[in-house]
């Protein structure tokens, strides 16, 4: 096969460089993350210690630290967040678990852009579509935050930043990795998954480019817990151009392509079957910037069209297209008083046996506040205005206050907001208990917590609530003995409590750890667990060799045997992975990931497979 032998070829190099050099795996910068800039809960760069959110970040040297890993896997290790599937078979579909929430509550931007697939039932975006090695960082912002972001901002937004060119004439990278790929009843450790990436980039005066490529083939799991394989195959290509005009003037034009084939069992009954889907995205960014005195005028517009098709005993096909045009203009008023204003178009486009559409037009607007005394201040609301239900507005209130100590610094921060998530085309208009006559659903997030940061240590303990409203739900008619989408007139709770420790107590030694509970006090829920710890060691052992050890423990969780429509607990488990970088060059750095030491036994879906110990070599060349 190509693509095997692509990754052998690859993996060749290695012979080929055989010097080793001083250099720092994991310098200053990259061990001690804790004079953090974040961004995503204003669309400001503000310290975070005058942020009035525990925004969490995934830098460069954590997304290079744990290459050939999935972006799932990745953001499944932070506080307050289950993401569902990620440790199963590479088809698998994925469930977003934030804070007791499900998919149609979580917002994705890439570089800064709302997506979404309209032809989905909850209207999500899939991360399979994703290159972990395409990706320069992620922000996470937890709790509603509609009044800045709009539809679907209930329980958090995912940030997703692509990587961007540099600042030489051309450079390039080049990745590769193989693994195995069994379950825990399996010790075979063959050769079952096959990843590549390369990108080429730099900048000519004024103009900036970069194309990338990637590519994934994984085999070797069945994707219900049976004989026969079923596998995952995945390609991406990217292209991003700048010009910069002047001083104050530039454009980006970015543009992606992915498209994945998964194959896929019967689910009732459970067994092996030749069913597959497949998903292909084309999408086009244009993304222009002025810059004036103390402004800045941005508009951000996207076109995205999705295919999916399902070749099952119940084939489908589906198009969905997504037209984002978010334009708003920053303005610092001074050191202390920032504001935005804009404006937000989106129109959706599904074929759901006929052509169906909506859209929506918001104004929104947010200020900030930095006081010189401690109190900070973060202000919005947006008004949405849906072309099928109507008006709807939106707000955040968010204040919070910094103790300034010697060096180091005691945060209180609060914050009372809501959201709202549409009803998507398939519940409004789809072919399967539409109604036409939906609600969006809105949610009421309280927030209140404390940070604590020092030169080498920060802690942050918040609490939660979270109250669901109409929410929509698939329910069979007494009297029409029909199934439909329907609002549900009862409202829900959900609490919580979410502890985040970083400690760097010399710069060779980074740990990291995190604790959620996760309640929901008015209905029963799958596949969350009540109780989740994670925690990360990063250890630099020789000036070029870095070593990683990750622990995750999930809680009991309820989830339903639809050969029986019963639910049923499952076990809690834990997981240790074990991941090691050696830097041969400045060039040239080879990885080894050990994942599941344990080889424990577990189910994150009832009669689904599930990963057991594997193990994966790999390498990334930059030129």
């Amino acid at each position: 096969m190509n693509k095997r032998v692509l990754s052998f070829c690859a993996l060749g190099v290695l012979c080929t460089l055989g010097y080793s050099q001083e250099i720092s795996v994991l310098d200053d910068t990259q061990i001690n993350q804790l004079d953090a800039v974040v961004v995503s809960d204003s669309r400001f760069e503000l310290k975070r210690e005058n942020s009035g959110k525990t925004i969490i970040t995934i830098t460069t040297e954590e997304l290079q630290r744990n290459q050939g890993r999935t972006l799932a896997e990745l953001i499944n290790t932070k506080s307050g967040i289950e993401i569902n599937g990620s440790r199963s078979n590479a088809g698998q579909n994925l469930s977003y678990l934030v804070r007791g929430g499900n998919n149609r509550q979580v917002l994705f931007l890439i570089d800064g852009i709302a997506i979404s697939d309209p032809s989905q039932i909850a209207g999500d975006f899939d991360l399979k579509l994703v290159d972990l090695a395409n990706v320069e960082s992620v922000e996470i912002l937890k709790g509603a935050a509609s009044a800045l972001y709009g539809n679907g901002a209930a329980t958090a937004v995912i940030n997703i930043k692509t990587k961007q060119a540099g600042t030489d004439k051309i450079s390039a990278s080049f990745q590769s990795s193989i693994a195995s790929n069994q379950s825990s009843d399996e010790d075979s450790y063959s050769i079952a998954d096959f990843r590549n990436n390369l990108n080429v980039n730099g900048r000519l005066d004024k103009f900036s480019y970069l194309v990338g490529f990637g590519q994934q083939y994984t085999d070797g799991l069945s994707a219900v817990i049976a004989e026969e394989e079923d596998p995952f195959n995945r390609i991406n290509t990217n292209v991003n151009f700048g010009y910069q005009f002047s001083d104050r003037f530039s454009v980006n034009v970015l543009g992606y392509y992915d498209k994945f084939k998964a194959d896929f069992d019967s689910s009732s009954p459970m067994g092996d079957n030749d069913n597959h889907s497949q998903s292909e995205q084309y999408r086009v960014t244009l993304s222009p910037e002025y810059r004036y005195g103390q402004g800045q005028l941005n508009i951000n517009a996207s076109f995205n069209e999705i295919r999916r098709d399902i070749y099952s005993e119940f084939p489908n096909s589906y198009k969905a297209t997504s037209t984002v045009v978010d334009a708003y203009n920053r303005y610092n008023f001074n050191d202390q008083f920032y504001t935005i204003l804009g404006v937000n178009y989106v129109r959706h486009t599904a074929t759901l046996g006929a052509d169906t559409d909506f859209s929506t037009t918001d104004p929104y607007a947010n200020v900030v506040w930095v006081s010189d005394f401690g109190l900070n201040l973060n202000l919005g609301g947006r008004w949405n205005n849906h072309s099928e239900y109507g008006s709807h507005f939106t707000y955040n209130f968010n204040p919070s206050y910094t103790l300034k100590l010697d060096g180091s610094y005691l945060k209180f921060l609060g914050s009372y907001s809501s959201s709202y998530i549409a009803p998507t085309l398939p519940q409004l208009f789809g072919a399967f208990g539409a109604n036409p006559d939906l609600k969006p659903e809105e949610n009421q997030t309280l927030e209140a917590g404390v940070e604590f940061k020092s030169n080498i240590f920060r802690w942050s303990g918040l609490y939660f609530n979270r109250e669901e409203e109409n929410f929509i739900d698939y329910v069979l008619g007494i009297e029409t003995g029909q199934w439909s989408y329907t609002n549900i007139e009862d409202s829900f709770t959900v609490h919580g409590v979410e502890l985040e420790a970083a400690y760097n107590p010399v710069n060779k030694l980074s740990i990291t750890a995190n604790y959620t509970f996760t309640e929901n006090r008015d209905k029963v829920v799958l596949r969350i667990p009540k109780h989740k710890i994670n925690t990360h060691v990063d250890y630099q052992l020789l000036p070029t060799t870095a070593f990683s050890l990750g622990y995750q423990y999930t809680g009991q969780r309820l989830d339903t045997d639809f050969s029986t429509f019963e639910n049923v607990n499952l076990k809690a488990f834990s997981l240790l992975n074990f991941a090691v970088n050696h830097q041969v060059s400045n060039q040239f750095t080879v990885f080894l990931n050990l994942d599941n030491i344990t080889n424990e036994n577990y189910q994150e879906l009832v009669g689904y497979t599930t990963r057991g110990r594997n193990i994966r070599l790999g390498f990334r060349l930059t030129l």
